[in-house]
């Protein structure tokens, strides 16, 4: 028996062709400037990685290397990320570029399938109700459905492709789209193959930052009071990606022991290792106490209280949501906390906003979630830091020194806003359209 589902997807193969196409298309003009950039500023970061990669299959210390002038960048992340790299030195430049680059692509369009989900299935879940488990048609598809989820996915993946973060990726062949991706599916994905649990751990080996997750999975699978275990599958994801995460810490020390002892006991410690801390592009919460240029002592203690009032609101409000069958809004809020609790945090990892976005969006049926979404995508596609650089170079009196610093913060202000906007205003709003 044929399920009209199976019918819709039979007929739409023509559409998402066509979507494919449409996605092709809008990331040439993106991926042809980047990868025909003066080839000392090109993929930057994917240089890095793969720079580490070399350096083991020379046997040269891995925290000694640096890659070629006049980037002189240092491999910072820790030893697994360099084994895992390792493919990538055993082919040329040129294709590392591209592979990388389509990867970034292609995880995006995998990244915006699962986060816009609710809206991008002609079975998605009906207004104020974002569960797994509903079934109603979504309104506004219809019998169009063959040819309005392909066009709404390809519309989403490209309007996603242009957010500053995204294009960043791009920019410097970041690594960070994909851990995005990789936390994401654990968190959402209805029926893994893998052990849930696994990718957190696997992406929290490899750059530390997605540890926040073993904090969400701890938090919504544990309780302080009897029983223990609040939700069974949350709990073993958490025992899980803790595992992985410890396997693939200890393993390097088993294969190259001497890079495992400098990452954990000198280069992890000095941060200045990840480039100017009070650069513009670090958008956490201390890159942006740093620019206040306060002593360094009151900066510390400020950055101190501000972790913990923001990281007690933003990881109790990711439970409240999980509990409330809610799982994007945690998953995003708990980006965020990478995000802004880090010491360093690039504009470019800052493409948790992709899951931001499709939070808000939810089922695609309130007119104001849907605007309030396009507010924050159009938010974050212009360059709205470097809008405060210009304004503080222009010397004016009061407004240069003030405005000129709020608008340089303006990302990471953004993304503390985008915490109170998931975790009190979505809410609310979520009440008040409920039937």
């Amino acid at each position: 028996m044929r399920t009209g589902e199976t019918i819709i997807a039979k007929r739409a193969l023509w559409a998402w062709a066509a979507a494919a196409l449409i996605v092709v298309g809008a990331a040439i003009p993106l991926v042809a400037y980047w990868l025909t950039n003066p080839a000392d500023q090109r993929l930057v970061d994917l240089d890095v990685y793969r720079t580490g990669g070399q350096s083991l299959l020379l046997g040269v210390p891995l925290y000694d290397v640096i890659t070629p002038a006049p980037q002189l960048l240092p491999f910072t992340y820790p030893p697994i990320a360099a084994m895992l790299a390792a493919p990538l030195a055993a082919v040329s430049w040129p294709v590392a570029q591209w592979v990388w680059t389509i990867a970034i692509v292609a995880t995006l369009a995998v990244t915006v399938r699962y986060g816009f989900r609710p809206a991008l299935s002609p079975r998605a879940a009906p207004p104020g109700a974002e569960g797994d488990g509903a079934a109603a048609v979504v309104p506004w598809l219809g019998r169009a459905a063959r040819w309005a989820v392909p066009l709404a996915f390809a519309v989403g993946v490209v309007a996603c492709l242009y957010l500053m973060p995204i294009r960043d990726q791009v920019r410097f062949g970041q690594v960070d789209l994909f851990l995005v991706a990789l936390c994401l599916l654990d968190c959402v994905a209805r029926r893994p193959w893998w052990p849930r649990g696994m990718l957190i751990g696997l992406a929290t080996a490899v750059k530390l930052t997605p540890g926040v997750f073993l904090i969400y999975l701890a938090i919504t699978g544990f309780s302080w009071r009897k029983p223990y275990m609040r939700d069974e599958g949350q709990g073993r994801a958490f025992f899980m990606a803790v595992f992985t995460a410890a396997l693939l810490t200890v393993m390097p020390f088993l294969v190259i022991p001497s890079d495992a002892k400098d990452f954990w006991f000198s280069a992890l410690l000095d941060p200045g290792r990840l480039g100017a801390n009070a650069a513009t592009t670090n958008q956490s919460i201390r890159g942006m106490l740093i620019r206040l240029y306060l002593p360094d002592s009151v900066t510390s203690a400020l950055w101190l209280v501000a972790v913990a009032a923001v990281g007690w609101y933003g990881f109790r409000q990711a439970r409240r949501a999980y509990l409330d069958g809610d799982p994007m809004t945690a998953v995003a809020l708990t980006g965020l906390m990478a995000v802004l609790l880090s010491p360093v945090a690039w504009i470019h990892h800052l493409a948790w906003v992709v899951v931001v976005l499709a939070a808000l969006v939810g089922a695609g049926t309130d007119r104001v979630r849907l605007l309030v979404a396009g507010g924050v995508w159009l938010f974050y596609v212009v360059p709205v830091p470097w809008w405060g650089v210009s304004l503080k170079a222009l010397e004016i009196p009061v407004l240069s020194p003030v405005l000129g610093k709020i608008v340089q913060n303006g990302f990471g202000l953004g993304a503390l806003a985008l915490v109170w906007l998931l975790g009190s205003w979505l809410p609310r709003r979520r009440a008040r359209i409920a039937p």
